[in-house]
């Protein structure tokens, strides 16, 4: 299991059974920092037998965000005559001591996250149990250089969360750092179909064509010289700007492919407009080469 910090938890820890004389300690006294949920059961009821274990891997997904205790109605009369349990399986979620959400009966997993969700929300925590921390640390490792280290942070968090597609863009973007770019490629072609479509992995993908149009990037003097003497030589300052982004100038890069599109926005069926589509895609949404490289190209096309 991904170690994430003091938010991580054991799932010995998350998950027990208690007996009558610890309702106190193990509900009402320690949901005063976590959100406790509380499964009543009994060996001989049914759905029980199909809600606890979907339950508990539900609050094993939360990562400590909350923890759950399970009560046998049968050993707990006292406890279940207070809480009025009518039936089971009865589900109560305790925060500060006080029940605050609850349900009757088996549910299925995605009302169960919910359901989790709502209660973690409630007490004002994290569903995510730390993984958003793990996240922006593998980023900034990628940030840094440190394209290794961050490819396996990356790997441990969709261990935890395979679906979560801000690590799998990251995870592709560490392999182009590393310039293992048929890895990478195999990465983004295997993303599961709920995320295949998430900005995260459209950057992804946008960064990885632009790394291999890289590959075959001429030595920018030789352009830059070419079009300054052929200045009507599109397909010259196309691949200037390609050479340009490269060499990590997006500013000079997009700056090509406008005066490129001011001249003939329809050359090569709109490739500069699509080259420009594809840095601010690579590009994050707020850097200031996409908010002024948008606006200009805005400009011209509504002009």
């Amino acid at each position: 299991m991904l170690e994430l910090g003091t938010g991580q938890t054991s799932t010995g820890d998350l998950v027990k059974d208690i007996t009558e004389a610890e309702f106190m300690a193990e509900v009402v006294e320690a949901s005063q920092t976590t959100p406790i949920i509380v499964d009543f059961w009994a060996p001989w009821c049914g759905p029980c037998k199909t809600l606890g274990p979907a339950l508990e891997a539900a609050v094993t997904e939360a990562r400590g965000a909350v923890r759950m205790v399970k009560v046998n109605v049968d050993e707990a009369q006292m406890i279940a005559g207070q809480m009025q349990i009518q039936s089971i399986p009865t589900v109560y979620a305790f925060w500060k001591g006080q029940p605050v959400d609850g349900f009757q009966g088996a549910l299925p997993g995605s009302e169960l996250k919910n359901f989790i969700a709502r209660v973690v929300q409630a007490s004002g925590g994290d569903a995510s149990g730390g993984l958003d921390e793990a996240i922006e640390a593998a980023e900034e490792m990628l940030e840094q250089g440190a394209a290794v280290d961050a490819a396996q942070t990356f790997a441990a968090i969709l261990g935890e969360d395979p679906n979560n597609a801000r690590a799998y863009g990251g995870l592709v973007q560490a392999h182009i750092a590393m310039d293992d770019l048929d890895q990478a490629e195999a990465i983004l072609n295997g993303a599961p179909a709920e995320i295949s479509k998430a900005p995260e992995l459209e950057a992804a993908h946008a960064k990885l064509e632009l790394a291999k149009q890289a590959a075959d990037a001429g030595p920018i003097s030789d352009l830059q010289a070419l079009v300054e003497a052929e200045p009507e030589n599109l397909q010259a300052r196309f691949d200037l700007a390609q050479a340009m982004y490269a060499a990590g100038d997006a500013q000079g890069a997009v700056d090509q492919l406008l005066d490129l599109f001011r001249k003939d926005r329809e050359w090569n069926d709109g490739a500069a407009k699509a080259q420009l589509f594809t840095i601010f895609e690579a590009l994050k949404a707020n850097d200031p080469v996409v908010l002024n490289g948008r606006r200009k190209l805005s400009s011209m096309i509504f002009a």
